[in-house]
């Protein structure tokens, strides 16, 4: 069974930890629902669909919009994330939105404000803006006529003959979350929108971010399941040679952890993988004693370098012989875990109806949804599972032309 409730901000769906992240941020227990929601994924896609867990795509849309009815008034409005704030930010008219937004923005929430008020939706939802008519483009790819839109990094793309519901629409939504609460503040997010209960309207190119069941689709060979498993096995292994004294204070000290997955994110965009555990972690020191030095280097008064160089050493004295060889464990971990994911992200990509691209200068890139979200349907709970080098050089590289630039 998936249990991932004690990763997620309950409230309200703001952010997500990475899978293999849940042994730096999650202690022991951490650590064992990342093994475990992965094994629950390879049961899934063995065949052995138990209906306690269930996967949505990640949709590389903008903005963010959230529409509903406000609980206060009975009011239908939409709202960016500034819905969440100690004083909401909501639009019910197109006053409001010129109020506080411009340019694109504007015209983006004026279209979602008139059409998706046709959709009679209960309570408040949560998705992503792909395209308002304006933002459909034909493209031949490969021989092929699509129907594109490119709300951000990733381009997606519909076959023509295919894209009739698509060419009808004024805006293009993913739903993903739904909200209940008697207030914006007090609301409870939970993973899915039922759009079967949404009014169909030829305006609204309305999707859910959930995955089609994926029995009999998304099958994995005996093969593919045995190399999971042994993923997961070497995964386990390490997992209980590791104290669970050290696994703790990496979550719980925050300087350590803001440092650990810092150093970690510099290697992300620069798509370097982990592959010596133990030289990666004599680079985080020597990452960490740099990053402090350029701090003091920049002070002034003695004091103030004296005060810094202090916070420096009681951060490396963490640096132990015991955990040194701890850390290497724990990256050890976290490179099987991620090859484990990997391996899943594959398989589920090819149940994707929508093809998806990249667009450089010498035309479109294959490339992979930006990522999934494994849900725990039982505590309602989820963790995401990206190609984080795939989508760090989509994201970052300067070849890669972005929804944005023209």
């Amino acid at each position: 069974m998936l249990n991932f409730k004690i990763f997620m901000k309950e409230a309200k769906n703001t952010h997500m930890t990475h899978i293999e992240d849940l042994v730096l941020d999650g202690g022991v227990k951490g650590t064992r629902a990342a093994i475990n929601a992965l094994r629950s994924l390879r049961d899934m896609l063995s065949g052995n669909n138990s209906g306690s867990h269930s996967v949505t795509v990640k949709w590389d849309g903008a903005p963010a919009v959230f529409a509903g009815i406000d609980p206060s008034d009975g009011k239908f409005f939409v709202a960016k994330k500034g819905i969440f704030n100690k004083n909401p930010k909501v639009y019910k008219s197109y006053n409001d939105i010129e109020a506080d937004t411009s340019g694109d923005l504007s015209a983006k929430l004026k279209i979602a404000y008139t059409e998706l008020k046709k959709l009679g939706i209960k309570g408040v939802i949560q998705g992503d803006i792909m395209f308002t008519s304006a933002d459909l483009k034909e493209e031949t790819i490969d021989s092929e006529k699509y129907i594109t839109f490119h709300p951000n990094t990733i381009v997606y793309a519909i076959p023509k003959k295919q894209a009739t519901d698509v060419l009808n629409a004024k805006i293009g939504v993913v739903w993903h979350t739904s909200y209940t609460g008697s207030t914006f503040e007090s609301m409870k997010a939970s993973f899915g929108v039922d759009i079967n209960s949404l009014k169909k309207v030829k305006s609204v190119w309305s999707k859910s971010a959930d995955l089609p069941n994926l029995t009999g689709v998304a099958t994995f060979s005996k093969k593919d399941t045995a190399t999971v498993t042994e993923f997961l096995s070497n995964a386990g292994t390490i997992f209980r040679q590791i104290s669970a004294t050290i696994l703790k204070e990496v979550s719980e000290n925050e300087e350590i952890n803001r440092a650990i997955n810092t150093f970690n994110n510099t290697k992300v965009r620069q798509a370097e993988k982990i592959i010596d555990a133990d030289k990666h972690v004599k680079e985080l020191m020597l990452w960490i004693q740099n990053k402090y030095q350029k701090d003091i280097d920049k002070l002034k008064s003695d004091k103030g370098k004296s005060r810094k160089s202090d916070q420096r050493d009681e951060v490396m004295k963490f640096f132990s012989p015991a955990n040194k060889k701890g850390l290497t464990l724990m990256f050890d971990l976290q490179n099987e875990l991620v090859a484990a994911k990997e391996m899943l992200i594959a398989k589920l990509s090819q149940v994707q109806d929508t093809k998806t691209f990249v667009k450089t200068s010498k035309g479109f890139k294959v490339t992979g949804a930006e990522g999934y979200v494994a849900i725990d349907n039982l505590t309602g709970g989820a963790v995401k599972l990206v190609d984080r080098m795939e989508f760090s050089t989509n994201n970052f590289s300067t070849s890669i032309i972005k929804g944005w630039q023209k």
